[in-house]
Formats: C-alpha cells, sequence, structure tokens
C-alpha cells in the first residue's frame, strides 16, 4: 500500500498562507458588533449593558451609589456615570462597556454636562442645593467654584458658546445662568412647578424647560440680558426629560405622569406627534438612523423601544429598579 507523501515545506507555506487568508476575509467579513446601550439603575447602584442585536442584558456594572444620569463627553471617548450619593463618577468605554476609571471626591453629583469645548464641567447637587464648576485640561477635574443654589438643582444646560450654564431648582421653582469663565450667577428667574430638563433652540437664543408637576414645556427667551417667559407648550402631565431627534428640526419631550412622549417642532414650537410608553417614561435617547427612541420606563424595571415609523413600543428589556439615564454611542446628533 502507497502511504500518501508527506507536505514538503513550500507545500506547508502555502497551505498556511490559504488559512490565514480565509481567516482574514472571515474576520473582514464579519460585521462589527453595535456598540451596546447603557441604562442607569438608580436604585440598584448599576449600569445595565444592553446588546441592541438579541436585545439580551449582556451584564451589569457596579458603580457608586444612586447613579441617576450619565453623559458622553463631546469627543465620545467616555460615558461618564454619575454617582450622586456615591460622590464619585464612573467612567465607561462607550464601545466595550468596560470601566476606564472612577473619580471620587465628586460631591453629590445628580446631573452633569460638559461644555462643548471640554474646557468645563458642571454638577448639580441635588440634594446639597449647590452647582459645581469644574476645570477640565483633557484628564483631571479642577474644581473652580461651588455655587449656593437654590432648592434641589435638576437639570443643566450649556450654550454652545460654552460660556453659559442654565440650571433649574426643581424645589424652588425657578432658573439661573451662570457665566463659566466667571462662575458668576448672571440672573436669577421664576420657572412653572418643578422644572426638570432644559434644552436650546434657535441657536440657544430659546430655552425649553420642562415642567414636571405641570403639564407641558415653558419658553423663554434668553436673548437679551434678562431672560423673558414668552410661551408654554402643553404635552402632557409630568414633562420631563428631552432629547433630540437628530433630524435638526425637532426634540422629543418625555411625560412621565401621562405615560407619553412628545415630539416638538422647533420652527412653529408646537407638538406634532404623540408616543404612548408605558411605565412612567424618563430619559431618551435616539437610534443614529432616527428611527428607533430608547426610554426608560422608570417604575416598570424595563428600557422601552419605540418604533417611530408606527408610533408603537416594539420591545421591552427587562433592567434593574428605578432606570433612570439611557446612553448609546449608536445615536443621533445630539442638537
Amino acid at each position: 500500500m502507497r502511504l500518501p507523501a508527506r507536505p514538503n515545506g513550500r507545500t506547508a507555506a502555502f497551505l498556511l498562507s490559504c488559512l490565514t487568508a480565509l481567516a482574514v476575509h472571515t474576520a473582514a467579513a464579519a460585521p462589527a458588533e453595535p456598540p451596546p446601550i447603557f441604562v442607569l439603575n438608580s436604585l440598584d447602584a448599576n449600569v445595565s449593558v444592553i446588546n441592541p442585536v438579541d436585545w439580551t442584558e449582556k451584564q451589569r456594572i457596579a458603580t457608586g451609589k444612586e447613579p441617576h444620569h450619565l453623559y458622553m463627553t463631546p469627543d465620545e471617548k467616555s460615558v461618564i456615570v454619575a454617582n450622586s450619593a456615591g460622590d464619585s463618577l464612573t467612567f465607561l468605554n462607550p464601545r466595550t462597556a468596560e470601566v476606564q476609571r472612577v473619580v471620587y471626591g465628586i460631591i453629590d453629583p445628580y446631573q452633569l454636562q460638559f461644555s462643548r469645548d471640554m474646557k468645563w464641567f458642571v454638577t448639580a447637587g441635588n440634594r446639597l442645593n449647590h452647582v459645581d464648576i469644574y476645570r477640565w485640561d483633557g484628564k483631571d477635574l479642577k474644581l473652580a467654584k461651588r455655587i449656593a443654589s437654590g432648592k434641589t438643582p435638576s437639570h443643566i444646560w450649556i450654550d454652545n458658546t460654552s460660556t453659559i450654564a442654565y440650571v433649574t431648582m426643581q424645589d424652588s421653582d425657578e432658573m439661573i445662568a451662570i457665566d463659566l469663565p466667571t462662575q458668576a450667577v448672571k440672573w436669577r428667574t421664576a420657572t412653572g412647578t418643578m422644572p426638570a430638563d432644559i434644552f436650546g433652540v434657535h441657536n440657544d437664543k430659546t430655552l425649553l424647560v420642562g415642567l414636571t408637576g405641570s403639564d407641558g414645556v415653558q419658553v423663554f427667551d434668553v436673548a437679551g440680558a434678562e431672560p423673558k417667559l414668552v410661551g408654554k407648550i402643553p404635552t402632557g402631565k409630568g414633562a420631563h426629560a428631552f432629547r433630540s431627534a437628530g433630524d435638526g428640526k425637532s426634540v422629543f419631550v418625555s411625560n412621565r405622569v401621562a405615560n407619553s412622549i412628545s415630539r416638538i417642532d422647533l420652527a412653529t414650537l408646537k407638538v406634532i406627534a404623540n408616543y404612548p410608553v408605558p411605565g412612567g417614561p424618563d430619559c431618551m435617547d435616539v437610534s443614529a438612523d432616527g428611527k428607533t427612541l430608547y426610554v426608560t420606563s422608570r417604575w416598570a424595571k424595563k428600557l422601552s423601544v419605540v418604533d417611530l415609523a408606527s408610533n408603537k413600543v416594539v420591545r421591552q428589556v427587562n433592567v434593574g429598579r428605578s432606570p433612570h439615564g439611557v446612553w448609546t454611542l449608536d445615536h443621533g446628533k445630539r442638537i
């Protein structure tokens, strides 16, 4: 019986190169896994990491106590989780969900926002009634000033010039404007009941303020030296958080008590669509193609996924207790 010949060196090298080429081609042909969706579980002190392909919870990442809000750095290299009762910030890789680092000594960071030039970082101390202004050098935070505010500072909006921070006070029903370079309060104005999130439109000459204790959104003209209340947009009870629709033409607002999301046209400042979402809809994010809205259902321990074409919740994903912030790298434009 004749045995098969053993491959010589050239043949073995050829076979190895073929297998290597096949492996490279297969890896190149395989689609990259999309970045995860992050959901903060405020009462569980962790973050749910959701796979947007099979809609499973891949893991939970422990954070400090009471993570309420999160914010992606303007360079999109980190997602920062603000742990209000843990006095800390958890930096996550937005693509891999790895913990990059934890920064301690950030006192009561309930809400947070970076200026667009990344020179300023602002936190609202919800429990301790202060607003903290930090300088950012690309690596570390240095407290520039702690500002005594009204009662229960809630949400922040920093204008597109990176010079003014607007902050609402949900229990003293007011809003303040802070000059970032000098850390001085420019003005203070009364609002409706329990003001929450703020969204700047018309090149930040107009501010929208959600009234959680009421049924709509107040409209402020802030183009001049003093703010002027110029209108109110009826949306639904418990108007709370905003998210740009990503089209440059509209913005979503969640109505927690009404269990709905309203879409506001930026040109007319009128509601042009409503979407029913159960469980106390709170924070939102929008897919990059603008077709899907991700909403935390605060009282139902769910992430609700809304198809914007059909106006329906098409799935819900189980997460932890009191889900609050939601964020993904694969998002529509923020403004």
